[in-house]
């Protein structure tokens, strides 16, 4: 696979000479942990179906890495090529990363959710050589779907499956294989991923269409992974719990890579569920996780619930979605927890966090202030600076910055200076604090004046009867666009007016010409498997929903 990572070489002295870049890969992290803590537990596994939990020393990842790596290099795979993988939060997940950086492949992680017609794209647009699946996942053929993908790729020479039972079983072909023995084993060292090439191929979350392949390199994403850890003060001693997905850049970068750079002990949780989540908590000493906003709403109100306690539990960070005030304060009271604000993108991780010192207000007024490494500019059209506190364009120039596009160089939206346009609308504070005002694409100009989409919404999710709310505008012949609110309800409750929401944003003393002049009330709203909203399939239902009823 030839990669066009375009967005590299140029930067590269100048990211090292300037400490970001830290010429290390995840073999590097591993190799430092074995040396320090052999039989350190690092990673346990817990698969829900059938309540069951794996554990693996330091010394059991390298060792099983190295079979891995043999398996896979038995396939065929060389340096370079894409191993595609479907997997929940399983073991098999984090040491098919290992073992593809062990022998210079490069791992191309699929959201489980993902169904033919997005597979077919990723898996042809990715050139996949291999394709490794669950049997069956949350009810659905994994293993049915690949085999009949197999036969429309051509690229595709393989499919692996975790707990198959024909010949092609995770365990026969990559761990049972009896290779170690061979004498090529001890080549493995000299076909290693160097820092620069690529090691992840991950797909955007396709808010606004066709998915884009990111590419990313070892030193892309350890110069975001290792400030990330120091802002917040997380070292070896912390245990990670990781719920999140890491087939999404949160669960793979902080879930999968982090622990092992710090020497730490993650817990994959593969199935959301609260009450499991707090066993875990309590059983394994959980101090950190990082997660959307459901995820704490849920497990702060389940231990009010049962009065129950996770003082091991210190830091919970959000992202993905503003958080509401009321939650932070709830996290507070019934977890104890500080809850942390953050901002990032799949291009390059997180960007912004509040920092564990900042008062709590911060985490529900803003998405935080950059990382070591990164610098932030709020521009209008034109590339002009904006006033402090004056939304504009959100251009971003970091040292975890993507390599670019798979074959989409002319979408990199990265000009000579390195600087990217993230496609948000946000302002900063005095003190360098951003908060997301909505995406460029999103923005609603209502009589010329730009509605805060993403201020508005947040407010919204506030009213105890709203379980999911967006804010997409209609074309209107007088004032060119107005806002409509598209909510889905809480369970149990049957209605909610216009007025309702009209008189509910009053009493937040928001101004007369933002609040939404239309409602609807879905049950389905389209959203990546990511949890994101895709507001473009909103705007095109409402708009063929709106001329339907004319």
């Amino acid at each position: 696979m030839e990669f066009d990572a375009v967005l590299i070489a140029s930067r590269k002295d100048k990211m090292l000479k300037e400490g970001y870049w830290l010429n290390k890969t995840i073999m590097d992290s591993l190799r430092q942990a074995l040396d320090q803590n052999p039989d350190k537990t690092a990673l346990v596994s817990f698969k829900m179906e059938h309540k069951t939990e794996q554990l693996f020393s330091y010394q059991d990842l390298w060792d099983m890495t190295n079979k891995i790596a043999l398996g896979l290099k038995q396939l065929g795979v060389v340096k370079n090529d894409v191993v595609s993988c479907q997997l929940p939060n399983w073991w098999e997940f984090t040491l098919l990363y290992l073992a593809c950086s062990r022998i210079g492949a490069v791992l191309n992680p699929l959201m489980p959710i993902f169904r033919e017609r997005e597979l077919e794209f990723m898996l042809k647009h990715g050139e996949a050589k291999v394709f490794i699946v669950p049997k069956s996942f949350r009810n659905f053929d994994h293993e049915q779907l690949a085999n009949h993908l197999k036969t429309k790729i051509e690229t595709l020479q393989h499919v692996v499956v975790v707990n198959g039972l024909e010949d092609n079983n995770f365990d026969r072909v990559l761990v049972n294989h009896g290779l170690e023995q061979d004498p090529s084993a001890v080549a493995l060292d000299q076909l290693e991923a160097s820092p620069d090439d690529i090691t992840q191929l991950i797909f955007t979350s396709g808010t606004t269409g066709e998915p884009k392949g990111v590419m990313h390199t070892a030193n892309t994403l350890f110069s975001n992974i290792v400030p990330y850890a120091e802002r917040l003060h997380l070292n070896q001693n912390d245990v990670v719990l990781m719920a999140s997905p890491m087939a999404h850049q949160t669960g793979f970068m902080y879930g999968l890579m982090m622990p092992i750079e710090l020497n730490a002990k993650v817990v994959l949780q593969d199935v959301w569920d609260v009450s499991q989540a707090v066993d875990l908590i309590h059983q394994h000493q959980v101090s950190f996780t990082m997660a959307s906003t459901p995820f704490l709403n849920d497990l702060s109100t389940t231990v009010a619930e049962q009065h129950d306690q996770v003082s091991s539990l210190k830091t919970f960070l959000c992202a993905g979605a503003p958080i509401p005030g009321p939650l932070v304060q709830k996290a507070r009271e019934t977890l104890g927890v500080k809850v942390i604000s953050a901002w990032g993108m799949t291009e390059c991780g997180a960007i912004t966090t509040t920092r564990p010192e900042d008062e709590d207000e911060r985490s529900f007024s803003t998405d935080g202030i950059a990382l070591p490494g990164v610098e932030i500019k709020i521009v209008n059209k034109a590339g002009e600076i904006k006033p402090l506190n004056e939304p504009g364009r959100l251009m971003i120039r970091s040292c975890s910055s993507f390599g670019g596009y798979l074959k989409r160089a002319h979408l990199n939206d990265t000009d000579a200076d390195d600087w990217f346009d993230t496609g948000d609308i946000a302002y900063q504070d005095e003190q360098g604090y951003i908060r997301i005002w909505g995406r460029k694409k999103d923005v609603i100009i209502r009589g010329g004046e730009n509605i805060p989409v993403a201020e508005i919404e947040s407010l919204l999710y506030k009213h105890p009867n709203i379980a999911v709310v967006a804010l997409v505008a209609y074309a209107d012949e007088r004032l060119g666009e107005r806002a409509c609110a598209i909510i889905k309800l809480k369970d149990r409750i049957q209605s909610l007016a216009l007025s309702d929401i009209v008189n509910f944003l009053k009493t937040h003393n928001l101004a007369v010409q933002y609040i939404p002049e239309r409602l609807e009330i879905w049950e389905d709203i389209p959203m990546t498997p990511s949890g994101k909203i895709q507001k473009f399939k909103l705007r095109e239902l409402l708009a063929n929903h709106i001329a339907s009823a004319s």
